[in-house]
């Protein structure tokens, strides 16, 4: 896919700039050139002796380099590129981009472009979530910028969350997406996956038995069809699908948040096992045991995702599929289902113990619309995924 695509990487200036040096690796297997751009900063975590002798090209780093002016002027360096590529993203890029700056070479060419940029964003887990951050961010990503991470966990600095840049397969990944030819490309595409914990004290939780294997398939069937994904996920037990913008959540009430967030999309895809209820008021502390004495709990209901999307009356998806895991009567309590939601389609399966569905590696489902029911046989996951994802795209280009 990338064989014969030139790829103008502009490295910021971040402790993540290492990943770059394999990141460059990763792409020049692949077939594709890369050009390395660098800031001054970047200079300071990586040498540009290092990521010269990577890509096999030379490393541009000033804006007023006379030599280079004369040879590939930066209008014209940031236009024979396929895609631009911003790792490490930092906060101060970020902020650049979305202010208009141009005030070193980095900075210019992302001004001077025309080409579609993807950006990772790294830096500290305060930096990324201040106000002024998202900000950018959010306007970045009206303007059309792509995003992939960040990935959340332990970084350099000592702190915890998110913040970490993509691992370099992933951001292939996404440079894959992002230059595909799919059915899907130019689509965003939202998918919920996995259970939610609902609190009952600082121990204890109520949940549904979803591993988010089947929205991790279709995330990832999604992305090989050139949709970008957003990915909000509760705590699943299956692997996080690579080339998603990742969104991680607890609770229903987080979920549903990430969800708003992530608004507009062209197609939402709600296969997430959210929790119907919730404790009213979580203890603050751990609940103890007293012998012949059961805690009393009071619950409430939790927000309905899937009817919150559907019914919007601005904003909302061109298309909205919900899932159904039902226990018996399955086609006509998912009947029931998309017409009380409000959603297009209704993807159902039996979750009864005996089937192992639920947690299990196949699936049996039907799929429910406005036109009837096509009874899927039982199938892998995956499978299952790439025939959704290719009805997706085929209702999704109807309606354009």
């Amino acid at each position: 896919m990338l064989g014969g695509k030139r790829i103008l990487l502009i490295i910021g200036g971040g402790i993540a700039a290492y990943k770059c040096l394999d990141l460059i690796r990763r792409l020049r297997e692949r077939g594709a050139a890369v050009t390395p751009v660098m800031t001054r900063a970047a200079g300071e975590f990586v040498t540009p002796l290092s990521v010269a002798a990577l890509a096999g090209e030379t490393v541009h780093s000033d804006l007023f380099d006379l030599t280079a002016e004369a040879e590939m002027g930066h209008i014209q360096l940031s236009r024979v590129a396929d895609l631009v590529v911003v790792a490490p993203a930092t906060a101060d890029l970020l902020a650049k981009m979305a202010g208009g700056h141009a005030d070193d070479l980095a900075s210019t060419l992302l001004m001077a472009t025309d080409t579609p940029v993807l950006v990772a964003p790294a830096m500290n887990v305060r930096m990324y979530e201040h106000p002024a951050t998202q900000r950018n961010i959010t306007l970045l990503k009206g303007d059309g910028v792509r995003f992939v991470g960040p990935n959340a966990g332990d970084m350099a600095c000592g702190e915890h969350g998110p913040g970490r840049m993509s691992e370099p397969m992933e951001i292939v990944a996404a440079i894959e997406q992002a230059m595909g030819d799919g059915p899907l490309r130019g689509k965003r595409v939202l998918v919920t996956s996995g259970p939610t914990h609902e609190p009952i004290d600082p121990v204890r939780y109520i949940a549904n038995r979803s591993s988010g294997a089947q929205g991790t398939a279709i995330a990832k069937a999604l992305v090989a069809l050139g949709a970008e994904v957003v990915f909000v996920t509760g705590p699943a037990d299956a692997p996080r699908p690579v080339g998603c913008e990742m969104v991680e959540v607890e609770s229903a009430q987080e979920m549903l948040g990430a969800v708003q967030d992530a608004l507009p999309v062209d197609a939402g895809v709600f296969a997430a096992a959210v929790a119907d209820w919730r404790v009213k008021v979580a203890s603050g502390s751990k609940i103890k045991k007293e012998k012949g004495k059961l805690p009393t709990l009071e619950f409430i209901e939790n927000p309905d995702i899937l009817a919150t999307v559907s019914q919007m009356s601005e904003g909302r998806p061109g298309l909205v599929v919900g899932f159904a895991a039902e226990t018996c009567d399955v086609i006509g309590n998912a009947q029931a289902k998309r017409l009380r939601k409000g959603c297009d389609w209704i993807v159902a399966n039996d979750v009864r113990p005996e089937t192992g569905i639920m947690g299990g590696t196949e699936n049996a489902v039907h799929l429910i619309s406005e036109g009837g029911v096509e009874d899927w046989p039982r199938m892998g996951k995956d499978e299952v995924a790439r025939r959704l994802a290719v009805r997706i795209a085929e209702a999704l280009a109807r309606e354009s």
